[in-house]
């Protein structure tokens, strides 16, 4: 079993980010990844849409005899996590925004959040914010097109760059210092919002190394570590494949092959 996959999953291409740093700390692992691109962005999905999307990609990862399960996605984790827990009897990981070490890291004690709707929205969101930043301003957006500029691959277009613009300077004008990316396609614009934010003092936040870390303490409580030679890691997608495949291979920077799910 050990040598069995991690099925990670995302409403998209996000999660290929939180894939990243999993392949950088555990590189005997194998993973499967599913982007449920078809369906995002999740911020937008009704939660009953949400919970049968779920439900089918975990069933997809116990095909494929995954041995653990790794949100990858902050509205999927918001909404579902604790019932993902209690009905599927192997370890899952999720993902949390960055509450708590912006709240330490901030200088000027304003710090901004960039999410979906449904993150910003969810009592998982609410109680992390009212533990972790009491003492500090949170100046938070839901960030409508985003999640559609990521999944076509495009990050640094006069219209990305727009946006970024327009969600980015309100929070500028408030000094916000430390900026939290509360959803996993965010990390692939981070370039660009460095660039938008041009002289101004901002630190970014995301949590997939965090994530990473966890997977490889919870393997570990269970004895799951693969001391074996990585094989392969497989990606499904539930839209086009094709397409598909020219955004993962831009992201993750090599030439990726994706199967339709």
């Amino acid at each position: 079993m050990t040598n069995n996959p991690i099925g990670v999953f995302d409403s998209g291409v996000g999660g290929l980010s939180v894939y990243q740093a999993i392949r950088k700390h555990l590189p005997n692992e194998n993973i499967v990844y599913f982007a449920d691109s078809a369906y995002a962005p999740y911020g937008k999905l009704p939660k009953e849409s949400l919970h049968k999307r779920c439900q089918h990609i975990a069933e997809f990862f116990l095909q494929h005899n995954a041995k653990a399960m790794v949100i990858a996605c902050n509205t999927a984790t918001a909404l579902m996590a604790d019932w993902l827990r209690t009905e599927y009897d192997l370890p899952i990981i999720a993902i949390e925004p960055a509450i708590k070490p912006a709240a330490s890291l901030t200088r000027t004690g304003h710090i901004g959040v960039f999410a979906t709707e449904n993150t910003l929205d969810s009592v998982r969101y609410q109680r992390l914010v009212a533990q972790f930043a009491r003492d500090v301003s949170i100046h938070q957006v839901a960030c409508h097109g985003f999640v559609e500029q990521v999944e076509a691959g495009d990050l640094d277009s006069p219209k990305t760059m727009q946006l970024i613009s327009d969600y980015l300077q309100p929070f500028l004008n408030y000094k916000v210092d430390t900026l939290v990316l509360g959803c996993t396609h965010y990390p692939f614009l981070a370039k660009s919002i460095k660039k938008a934010a041009g002289a101004a003092p901002l630190k970014l936040l995301d949590t997939a190394d965090a994530v990473s870390l966890q997977l490889t303490r919870v393997l570990a409580t269970h004895d799951l570590f693969n001391n074996e030679p990585h094989q392969r890691d497989l990606f499904y997608t539930s839209s086009d494949a094709e397409t598909a495949q020219q955004v993962f291979s831009k992201l993750l920077g090599n030439k990726t092959k994706v199967l339709e799910a």
